[in-house]
């Protein structure tokens, strides 16, 4: 990118996610964007986004917007770009939720903000000083107390506290009776989460009965509802009984909502946030607001929303490193349960791998010695990704430890089937295949729903069977029968999870058997090791440029006779 000129009519209007507004014209090309530090020309204060995201380059073809590399992408009216012209209104995001926009404007001059920050609110306050001394006087104690209301922002209070003193300052400019913040439960159901009275004392929740009129009022019209004289209001509020039995006269409700984002399936327009709660205040004496009372409560509104937004946030990201932790741990126990380096046997020679798609897997895979000269092995899927699917691989090491302790492989398989069967709320089921050679080669198996081994002998390759079976835990009666077949020196068995086979590519076509057998085909000398690379490489030639969809695992078996 080079130096140029950039037209002056060109500005961007940073809306931060407390609603807040800046509007920063374009002075030169390319103009940088990027986390708040460094030489960004428009410093983001969110940690989310990269140090150098995005830069706005002006050329003889006009204005675009250029991704330099976020780690989420950017995204122009909710559709992702790496580079695109800008027109008059276009919203650029960055493909995080609660975080800023970029409003592109162009002319002589911004559009003005419009919602009722602190800033706005400091500079229409100056008309105060055409009115009566007292009335101004009040007004700029009122904003007094939204300015420290704002600095309760940056504070370290518990968020109670925080929260309590919002609503004692809102209680002061209204002078109401009481102030309650009423929040959304799991179900959707309002309930109190704090309750303030015009002393500043705290009040007990579980005896309020707030007027449910008001609220789904100003929940349903998504704007605040100020009525300063029930009698005077709708019969719908007058008639309330919460109204009535209380004898209120005045009551405030103002709904907050997270911050407003683009969505794409609005064509990139701005739509609110999800709720967050409601400012609900009332009184038994009839108020009276002023246009400024007005834009204080709607811009204390405004400061509330942020921090219970913030705190929201901040609950999401600690629940999101509990859940890696969690996951980190159940990944190293299941890294724990595979095969620690698989070493020869004196009749086998073995190697296998394992990538899981997500943190952990639902694959596993094993290889024991069985008798003095027999070793099994097994290599199994559960149905599904995730945590859910490594949970139940955690129960196959006792498949393969009920059968070296000389059970009988068909009663083994049996019994697990009926227990994942009779525990049907687990709603898995597995495809496994289970083999044991001796050292004069004879091998035999059981079969269950899996992807049939493909066996190279003297450079041919064909499949050990081609009928199926039915997985472990999907038919409490399904039926398992045990396979002898005669190996030859050096005949290789290559064991594969369908993450193999249905690895797709761009185009969203599989690799398939057809994929491996080339793969494998003629390959009769090369040690194991080198034929699962040669059958991991050509999977991920195919797969270039798609991410991986299921979990990858691969097990080679090639029986050798025994010295």
């Amino acid at each position: 990118m080079t130096e140029s000129s950039s037209p002056a009519q060109t500005f961007l209007e940073v809306v931060a996610p407390d609603g807040s507004r800046q509007t920063i014209t374009v002075t030169h090309s390319p103009f940088l964007i990027g986390r708040g530090e460094g030489d960004n020309n428009v410093q983001l204060t969110d940690g989310r986004i990269s140090r150098r995201c995005a830069a706005v380059v002006v050329n003889g073809t006009g204005c675009h917007i250029e991704d330099l590399g976020n780690r989420y992408g950017i995204f122009v009216n909710g559709a992702k770009t790496q580079e695109q012209a800008l027109s008059e209104g276009d919203v650029i995001t960055f493909g995080i939720d609660s975080s800023y926009q970029i409003i592109v404007h162009a002319g002589d001059s911004p559009e003005p903000p419009t919602q009722p920050t602190v800033a706005n609110l400091l500079t229409r306050i100056g008309t105060l000083s055409e009115i009566a001394g007292a009335t101004a006087s009040g007004g700029l104690s009122k904003l007094n107390l939204l300015l420290e209301a704002t600095s309760l922002l940056h504070s370290q209070l518990p968020l109670d506290s925080v929260l309590s003193t919002m609503l004692d300052y809102a209680i002061s400019i209204t002078h109401a009776d009481r102030g309650l913040l009423i929040e959304p439960g799991a179900t959707g159901s309002m309930h109190v989460r704090l309750a303030r009275g015009h002393k500043g004392e705290s009040l007990r929740v579980e005896t309020l009965n707030p007027s449910q009129t008001v609220i789904n009022q100003a929940v349903g019209q998504e704007s605040s509802v100020i009525t300063e004289d029930l009698n005077l209001a709708g019969l719908d509020l007058k008639s309330a009984e919460s109204v009535v039995v209380q004898g209120l006269r005045a009551v405030v409700a103002i709904p907050l909502y997270a911050s407003t984002r683009a969505v794409e399936d609005t064509g990139g327009d701005l739509k609110r946030g999800a709720l967050l709660g409601v400012i609900y205040l009332d009184s038994r004496r009839i108020a009276a607001f002023s246009a400024i009372d007005r834009q204080i409560l709607d811009a204390m509104a405004v400061q509330a929303a942020s921090i219970l937004d913030n705190a929201r946030l901040v609950e999401k990201e600690r629940e999101r490193q509990r859940m890696e932790q969690e996951l980190s741990i159940a990944r190293n126990i299941q890294q724990a349960l595979l095969p620690q380096g698989l070493s020869d046997f004196p009749h086998l020679a073995v190697t296998g791998v394992q990538f899981p798609c997500t943190e952990v897997g639902g694959d596993y895979f094993d290889v024991l010695p069985f008798e003095e000269n027999r070793t099994s092995f097994i290599i199994a899927d559960v149905s599904g990704k995730g945590l859910g699917a490594a949970l139940v691989t955690t129960m196959l090491p006792g498949v393969l430890s009920g059968l070296t302790m000389g059970a009988e492989p068909v009663k083994v398989f049996e019994h697990f089937n009926r227990f994942l069967c009779n525990h049907a709320q687990v709603g898995r089921y597995v495809t496994i295949f289970i083999g044991t050679i001796d050292k004069n080669g004879v091998l035999e198996y059981i079969k269950a729903g899996h992807p049939s081994p493909l066996l190279l002998r003297k450079g041919q390759v064909s499949e050990l069977y081609t009928e199926g079976s039915f997985p472990v835990g999907l038919i409490p009666e399904a039926s398992f029968e045990l396979v002898r077949l005669q190996l030859e020196p050096d005949d290789t068995l290559i064991l594969f999870s369908d993450g193999v086979t249905e690895a797709e590519n761009v185009h969203n076509e599989l690799f398939e058997v057809s994929g491996m057998i080339t793969a494998i085909a003629g390959k009769r000398d090369l040690p194991v090791e080198t034929l699962q690379q040669s059958i991991l490489d050509a999977v991920h030639d195919f797969t270039r440029g798609a991410a991986q969809s299921d979990d990858v695992t691969l097990l080679v078996v090639r029986y050798r006779v025994a010295q």
